[in-house]
């Protein structure tokens, strides 16, 4: 749910700000050449840092879990925040601000939990909500004005509909998982109280699900349907897959 929300929060931000990348702001910066292939969309905020203030973050955050386990996801919180900057591909305000908002998203996530453990049958409510939320950060993207800068040979600096495909991406992934969660939560309850060595099949199953839907099934539907539909549609199937349709797959074939 946290990360759902903070891909959605981070897709509208960037859009929003439009900030180009620290390189093409100053020719000064050489950022790492592998990491400029990672370092998709606009640059404020950093989505890594937000991801990362979503699951480690988060975890840190959790006072359920034991305070040594808590520190150790605030440090690997710190050190992938910090790798933006090293790398060359961020800004230190994009840094800042992509934690801290991930962090607020978690935070408004908790108590968005909490809330439910009260008025479970409000999950619908919630959904529609965040589908309606998702749909309207997408149509955002897609007919707002982008800048337009050139070089002095006259090339396009940026795309900004290609900058864009990172929110599309969120936004596919933020629908799949409240349909999926949903779903799952009404119908199947999985649970992950089981022993071991039924863990271990179940991660070795349900990757291999995953990357066989995001490396085969995938690429034929980009080809099917181009644009900012086929992000929004593969992400969701990604999403979906792993909120509803591996859990409801492993109970079936565990009963």
């Amino acid at each position: 749910m946290g990360f759902s929300g903070s891909r959605i929060v981070n897709g509208l931000l960037k859009v929003s700000a439009c900030v180009y990348r620290p390189w093409i702001r100053d020719a000064r910066i050489i950022p790492d050449s592998e990491a400029v292939v990672t370092a998709t969309g606009y640059s404020f905020p950093s989505g890594h840092s937000m991801n990362a203030a979503a699951l480690f973050g988060g975890s840190a955050i959790k006072k359920d879990l034991s305070k040594p386990l808590r520190i150790v996801m605030g440090i690997i919180l710190v050190l992938i925040a910090f790798s933006r900057n090293f790398l060359g591909v961020h800004t230190p305000q994009d840094v800042f601000v992509g934690v801290g908002s991930g962090l607020i998203v978690m935070w408004l996530t908790v108590k968005l939990m909490s809330w439910l453990e009260k008025h479970p049958e409000k999950d619908i409510l919630v959904m529609c909500i965040g589908i309606g939320i998702s749909v309207a950060v997408a149509v955002f993207a897609a007919v707002k004005p982008y800048p337009a800068d050139y070089d002095a040979a006259g090339k396009l600096l940026v795309d900004g509909a290609k900058m864009a495909k990172d929110t599309f991406k969120g936004v596919g992934w933020c629908i799949g998982f409240l349909a999926g969660w949903v779903l799952e939560s009404r119908f199947i309850r999985f649970s992950t109280d089981v022993p071991v060595m039924t863990r271990v099949t179940r991660l070795t199953t349900g990757l291999l699900g995953y990357y066989g839907i995001s490396l085969i099934l995938i690429p034929i539907l980009k080809g099917l349907i181009t644009g900012a539909a086929g992000t929004v549609i593969t992400c969701f199937i990604q999403m979906f897959y792993v909120s509803f349709l591996f859990p409801l797959c492993m109970k079936y074939f565990e009963k």
